[in-house]
């Protein structure tokens, strides 16, 4: 019995290397100027749209950083402000903006940021500082700004 040859392949070496692959191009960078000013003033002129429409980027945002560590997810803010809220008498506020505030904090310390935010920060300077007036002020402040922090991370770090 004879062996069938094998068939020869010529290979060409001359060819040169595929260039080395790069990482996917991200499509869009997180916004990071959002503003105590431009919150209240075109919440003002808008007669309340402008907030929220900023608290639902928030939640989304929050969503699209965090999830992936933590495996949770923010219930949209449209979803509380005109349903889940009114029907909870508002006590539905109380507890979404709780665990938005505390899954900040958790998210700014995951990621070595300083930890401006969390649920104690929105119980002492949303609720109780609404007695001063000018608390839930601070609060909005302190957490528009985590955000801005929290996704110039996100941009540079991913």
């Amino acid at each position: 019995m004879t062996m069938p040859q094998q068939p020869q392949v010529n290979v060409n070496i001359s060819q040169p290397p595929l260039p080395p692959q790069q990482p996917p191009v991200r499509q869009s960078n997180l916004r990071t100027k959002r503003s105590l000013l431009k919150y209240v003033l075109l919440g003002l002129v808008t007669f309340g749209i402008y907030d929220i429409w900023q608290m639902s980027e928030i939640s989304e945002t929050l969503n699209l950083i965090a999830t992936r560590r933590d495996g949770k997810r923010t219930m949209h803010y449209c979803l509380m402000f005109f349903l889940v809220g009114w029907l909870t008498l508002g006590i539905g506020w109380l507890v979404w903006y709780h665990k938005l505030s505390g899954r900040i904090g958790v998210e700014q310390a995951a990621r070595g940021l300083p930890v401006t935010v969390t649920a104690a920060t929105y119980w002492l300077w949303n609720v109780l500082g609404s007695l001063i007036i000018v608390g839930p002020f601070i609060y909005t402040y302190k957490l528009l700004h985590a955000m801005n922090d929290l996704c110039t991370d996100y941009n540079a770090r991913g």
